[in-house]
Formats: structure tokens, C-alpha cells, sequence
């Protein structure tokens, strides 16, 4: 704790500082030439947008910010213990062995696991591409059909895609319109030649959970192995890989208040399941990621893992609780509001929605003052409407208006309150400006008009 004061102290100085030289250079620079006026003192401008402060977070799902209790168990692994975990012949390297031991430990209980099936990754991206291409590779001979479904994270679909341009065969599955998978539909889709089935847990854009017992027992039956990304449903749900009957889970330290940068990956030991590995270098980690852990990440990760099992049921109730309150309070002055995915089996801190005759672009640069995101951080660039939407059948003009609200540990009664009212201002303000808003509203049924084109 004196370490994390005195990096805080330190900090603050550092900033003051900045502050200082900044101001003190401003009158010199180009851009304050140009600039017609001066910006108050309360704002800023970030790429070209002028926002009045720090706007509220919700958008968790992209990333979560780290537990103060974390960052107190990391820093002593930077400044005193920052030995190599690899290192054998003293005491740095010891202590940091059992640092990264004792993390190794703290993540498998989180999910019901042995510490020997844990494998420290960089993230759930790396862990995704071990356990896809991995399997795949060493059971080449047999093995050449991979199922899947059409709602995966991109990197789940980016490697099978991969895979099909080496010669494997990869099935996509539909989802319903609440995103869940068929489960006749997935049974009938694995053949002999089978060698993997791959089912996000917790969906990181609209957060619908998958029946994850019902595909274990599944695959069990046909004996296929089973690989889930869960790093949107770590500390979230509750995960037990042998009622799931997972054989391989990728996991994230960042979506749980844990440090960005590192990860694990789920294997199982019996009935084992082989990977080829992906990286080629020293053999750490069982030879199957090699590079040398970062002890600081890995006890991060370690220590988000021990507090989410302590915490999950009271954030759990909380979140749920924050999130009935954005809904209602959105829904309670304005129309024209869907929730994308199923309203039932989804994780509560995910509240995905579609606002009829408003233009997504507009309404997210309208809500600059909230950080929300219209789908995946992975894909946010994109103008294109999200992927996952249209799976779900949504049409394209409301798969263009959903804004994805990501509620946390941390998120507050006021920042929602704040969020209800900015959203219910931009969006009314759009539909001002709509045409087609003003015909619903005197009774024309948009859908039957026919459009002539010019």
C-alpha cells in the first residue's frame, strides 16, 4: 500500500508538471494559431472532438479499468521482486516462480480447474488462435472439420478462415433471433472428421450466454472437444469446466479488472487434449507458449481471479440492478427502443440497444460525454453494422443504431442517471431531424411504402 501511495504521489507531480511546461509553450504552438478562440478550462479536444470533461465509462466490454486491490499485489513484482520467473539459480527467480504458481492457482479455482491445466497467455486473442489452430494442426491427419458459429469473437472466426485456406472444412452456425445457438442444429453439424466445436460462453457484443452444459454434453456423446471463449464471462458467471466438459477456455486478465497484456488458456488434462503450439522459443508454459511470463501481469490476473470469486454474486445483483435502471429509465421516455439478444439468458452488465429512426454514427457522436461503442473494440472501425446483429436477423438500419452500455464493479446510480439523460436528449434530437419519424408518427407504416429510386 506505501508503494502504491508513493507511485500516486509521484504521478501527481509528474502530471503538475506536464500541466506546467504545456501551458507555458500553448502560445507557441500551430494549432493554438489556428484555433479561433480559447477552449475553457473544463475541455478538451481528443481527435478532432470537443468534450466538456472526462466522459462517464460504460463500456466495459472493451475493457474494464484495474481494481486498486490488484495494482497493489502487481507493483511490488516491478519495483523489489522482478526476477525472472525462468530463472533458477536464486532468489528473484524463486520468488517470482511462486508468484506466477500461486496466480496459476487463484485462476483455475476461479473456474474449477487444476493449476497444472492453466497455460499464462498474452490475452484471450493468443489463447483463441492456440486453441483453433493448435488442435487443429496436431490432429491434421483425422482430423479436418471445425464447427462453429456465426456470432464468434473475430479472431475465432479470423482462424477458421485461416484454417479453411489450408485445406480444412469449417461449418458456421446460425443463431436465433435471441443469439442462441440450435442445439439440433450444432448436434447434426459434427461429422466423424469433427476435430473441434467452438461456442463464445458470454457474447462480448449483445451478451447472451450459450447453454454451455447442454454443448458439453454434446460433444461428450460424439467425443469432440470443446473449446469456449469465456473472456467476456470470467468472474461474471459462475464456470465450471467439468459440468461445461470444456476441453479448452481462453481467458482475459483485462475484462476483469486485471491488467491488459496477459491471459490464460484452459487445457485439459484427462481426457488430454494436444495443441501444436503457435510460437517457437525457450519451451515455457509446458512448451506450449513459449516467452518468458510477466510475473506482474500474471499476479494481476491471479489477484482479479481470487477477488471475482469473492465478489461475483454482490456485483452480480448490483450490475443486474444498475442495468434494470438504464433500461427503465430509457424506456420510460422514449419509443422505438429494442434490446438486442435475448432479455433472459444474458449477462447483465451488457445491455445492447437498437434506437429506431436515429442514425448510429450520429448518435454516437452525439453521446461523446458517455464512452459507449456500437459492438466489438475489435471491430469499431468498421462503418459496417455489426456482424453479430444481422446473425440475429436485425435489420441493417437497426443494426446501424445499437450502442452496446457496459456496466461494471465500478459503475455508479449517478453515472446511469447521467447516461438516461444524455441518450434520451441525443436521440430525440435525431428524430427532430428525421423525416421518416415524422411520418410514423402520423400513422404511416414506413415498411409498405415503395421507394422510388432516381
Amino acid at each position: 500500500m506505501a508503494t502504491s501511495k508513493l507511485l500516486a504521489s509521484t504521478l501527481r507531480k509528474t502530471l503538475r508538471s506536464t500541466t506546467t511546461t504545456t501551458s507555458s509553450f500553448r502560445h507557441l504552438s500551430t494549432a493554438a494559431a489556428i484555433a479561433s478562440a480559447p477552449e475553457p478550462e473544463d475541455s478538451m479536444t481528443v481527435k478532432g472532438v470537443k468534450i466538456s470533461a472526462r466522459p462517464l465509462y460504460l463500456d466495459m466490454q472493451a475493457t474494464s479499468p484495474v481494481d486498486p486491490r490488484i495494482l497493489d499485489a502487481m507493483l511490488p513484482y516491478y519495483i523489489a521482486r522482478y526476477g525472472n520467473p525462468h530463472s533458477r539459480t536464486h532468489l528473484y527467480g524463486w520468488e517470482s516462480d511462486q508468484a506466477v504458481e500461486t496466480a496459476r492457482s487463484q485462476v483455475a479455482d476461479l473456474i474449477g480447474a487444476s493449476p497444472k491445466e492453466i497455460v499464462f497467455t498474452s490475452g484471450a486473442t493468443e489463447s483463441n488462435n492456440i486453441s483453433v489452430k493448435g488442435v487443429m494442426k496436431f490432429y491434421k491427419e483425422k482430423k479436418r472439420h471445425v464447427v462453429t458459429t456465426q456470432t464468434e469473437h473475430k479472431c475465432v472466426l479470423d482462424s477458421c478462415r485461416h484454417l479453411q485456406q489450408e485445406g480444412f472444412e469449417v461449418t458456421y452456425l446460425p443463431v436465433g433471433n435471441d443469439g442462441i445457438v440450435d442445439l439440433e442444429k450444432l448436434k447434426g453439424s459434427i461429422r466423424p472428421d469433427t476435430g473441434l466445436v467452438s461456442v463464445m460462453a458470454v457474447n462480448n457484443e449483445i451478451g447472451v450466454i450459450q447453454p454451455m452444459e447442454e454443448i458439453g454434453k454434446i460433444c461428450k456423446e460424439l467425443n469432440v472437444p470443446f473449446h469456449t471463449d469465456a473472456a467476456q464471462a470470467l468472474g461474471k458467471i459462475p464456470i465450471d469446466v467439468d459440468k461445461w466438459n470444456v476441453s479448452l477456455m481462453s481467458l482475459s486478465g483485462h475484462k476483469i479488472y486485471g491488467p491488459k497484456g496477459v491471459g490464460a488458456l484452459y487445457m485439459r488434462r484427462r481426457p488430454r487434449i494436444r495443441v501444436e503450439p503457435q510460437m517457437n522459443g525457450g519451451g515455457q508454459e509446458r512448451g506450449i507458449r513459449s516467452g518468458t511470463v510477466p510475473t506482474p501481469l500474471a499476479v494481476g490476473m491471479g489477484a482479479a481471479c481470487e477477488l471475482a470469486k469473492k465478489e461475483m454474486e454482490y456485483d452480480e445483483k448490483r450490475i443486474r440492478t444498475l442495468q434494470e435502471r438504464l433500461l427503465n429509465g430509457v424506456r420510460a421516455k422514449l419509443d422505438g427502443v429494442v434490446v438486442n439478444g435475448s432479455v433472459e439468458r444474458r449477462y447483465a452488465g451488457n445491455l445492447n440497444l437498437s434506437f429506431a429512426y436515429v442514425e448510429g454514427e450520429s448518435l454516437l457522436m452525439g453521446l461523446k460525454d458517455v464512452a459507449v461503442s456500437s459492438g466489438s473494440a475489435c471491430t469499431s472501425a468498421s462503418l459496417e453494422p455489426s456482424y453479430v446483429l444481422r446473425a440475429l436477423g436485425v435489420d441493417e438500419d437497426m443494426a446501424h443504431t445499437s450502442i452496446r452500455f457496459g456496466i461494471g464493479r465500478f459503475t455508479t446510480e449517478e453515472e446511469i442517471d447521467r447516461a438516461i439523460e444524455l441518450t434520451v436528449h441525443q436521440v430525440e434530437k435525431l428524430r427532430e431531424m428525421s423525416p421518416l419519424y415524422e411520418m410514423v408518427k402520423e400513422g404511416i407504416d414506413i415498411k409498405q411504402i415503395q421507394w422510388s429510386q432516381h
